[in-house]
């Protein structure tokens, strides 16, 4: 990918992964808020936390969700029924990925392996 504004520092992490952690909005918002404590990422706002209750297709029910940060945020979509989720990391400031993949892994009890793309 082109790199059109190289004056401005940018890391983004996508992860995916398999997870069995019992989520509902009040835990996806508490993982939000954990997660950016974890890479050091200082929140500016409340997480937003939707989900779209029997709207759209069954196998995508679940949560999408924002936590803003000062350093721009996190986007994080969980599929309740396949535990399956997809996560965001978006950042004007650096951090550590493999801090990351560990709080995912741990914070969502996160089944076999996980899934990451720096770029």
């Amino acid at each position: 990918m082109k790199d059109l504004a190289p004056e401005i520092f940018r890391q983004r992490l996508l992860v995916e992964g398999r997870y069995r952690a019992d989520l509902d909005a009040a835990a996806v918002e508490a993982f939000l808020l954990e997660l950016a404590q974890a890479l050091g990422l200082s929140p500016y706002g409340q997480a937003v936390v939707h989900a779209p209750d029997g709207l759209g297709q069954e196998i995508n029910q679940g949560f999408d969700a924002f936590l803003p940060l000062v350093d721009s945020g996190i986007a994080a979509y969980f599929w309740s029924g396949p535990g399956f989720f997809s996560i965001v990391v978006y950042s004007c400031a650096p951090f550590r990925p493999q801090a990351a993949l560990d709080f995912c892994r741990e914070a969502l009890d996160v089944q076999g392996d996980l899934a990451w793309k720096e770029f």
